[in-house]
């Protein structure tokens, strides 16, 4: 695993981080506003300013690859494919090239760059993906891959006593992903003016790496949420849950579709997270949520029906790959050996 900005240097990486992590979680609208500028950038007829950007680190990247040697490179971000594809224009060689899309839209940008394969989360997608230039032959509708531990079995009792919790409670979680982005202050707020009177119903938040989060909550509440840091069990946490409350990131909303837990999007960043929001509401595999004070509470009760959670999770089962990464290695590995 490698950021490629880390060639440069470590301050390098950790600046380009940190603007990322900062606008994500306190200027959501600019980010989302840079992302709209980009999809208007991508009607010109030359590439984009980020080409260029990345183009100053394929000398760096060349120098890893002649000693390193890989057969293959896989890249879940468009960056280290813009400075691969700056290689092969500059006659550079590199190893065969996999982009792996963690979004369900074709974000900006992607169709400036220049890999072997695609990676996409699903087929009905590909269409957006060919209209922006990139070849069928290309394209892989394999899905997108998260940790084994979202489909390998495990029982609500275990999770529970794994966790420390009370199995015989109901359990709602509530995530902002990785940085605890999104105004979930509100959101818990209005879960627990619904809940508060409930013995049997306990919110579980995952503050992630938002420390200002984490405490704004033991403060204000206590037996009703049970906040919580940055956490490697969110695999145990989903399947204690009755209900996945969740911005709809990429990622973390494949892993809650692969668990087979009944979902609400809130609070989207605008971009691509508006893109994955509109399609899992789409193909029914959530419950997409704009207005909180309104929406929030009524979509949590259609979810505590049976027939609702139940015909949700059979949507995920139906268009959510369990075994993207599995049939990614693989393919990878058909690409190596043809080489």
């Amino acid at each position: 695993m490698l950021n490629p900005y880390s060639l440069k240097s470590e301050r390098t990486e950790r600046i380009i981080n940190q603007v990322y992590i900062k606008t994500v979680q306190k200027a959501p609208r600019v980010f989302g506003a840079v992302y709209a500028l980009g999809n208007a950038y991508r009607r010109l007829p030359f590439r984009s300013p980020v080409y260029f950007v990345n183009g100053g680190m394929a000398k760096r990247l060349d120098m890893l690859f002649k000693e390193e040697k890989p057969d293959i490179v896989i890249m879940p971000h468009v960056f280290p494919a813009e400075i691969i594809t700056n290689m092969k224009n500059r006659g550079m060689s590199v190893p065969k090239t996999v982009f792996l899309s963690t979004d369900y839209t074709c974000i900006p940008f992607t169709e400036e760059t220049d890999c072997d394969i695609y990676i996409t989360p699903q087929e009905s997608l590909n269409p957006e993906y060919e209209s922006r230039g990139i070849s069928k032959e290309k394209l892989k509708p394999l899905g997108i891959p998260v940790s084994r531990r979202f489909s390998e079995p495990l029982s609500r009792d275990r999770a529970a006593e794994l966790l420390g919790l009370d199995g015989d409670k109901r359990y709602i979680l509530v995530s902002g992903g990785s940085m605890g982005a999104g105004k979930l202050v509100f959101a818990i707020k209005v879960l627990y003016d619904k809940y508060k009177t409930d013995e049997n119903t306990r919110i579980i938040v995952i503050c992630g790496s938002n420390e200002w989060l984490y405490k704004q909550l033991s403060k204000r509440y206590q037996n009703k949420i049970i906040p919580v840091r940055y956490t490697d069990k969110m695999a145990e946490y989903m399947r204690v849950s009755d209900i996945y409350i969740t911005k709809p990131g990429g990622l973390s909303t494949t892993e809650g579709a692969a668990m087979g837990v009944p979902m609400v999007h809130i609070m989207s960043i605008p971009g691509c997270e508006t893109a994955n929001m509109r399609y899992f509401g789409e193909q029914g595999m959530s419950i997409p949520v704009k207005k909180l004070r309104k929406n929030l509470s009524a979509a949590a009760d259609r979810l505590s029906e049976s027939s609702a959670a139940e015909e949700m999770t059979e949507n995920q089962r139906k268009y959510i790959n369990k075994n993207a990464a599995r049939d990614i290695c693989l393919l990878a590995e058909q690409l190596v050996s043809a080489n």
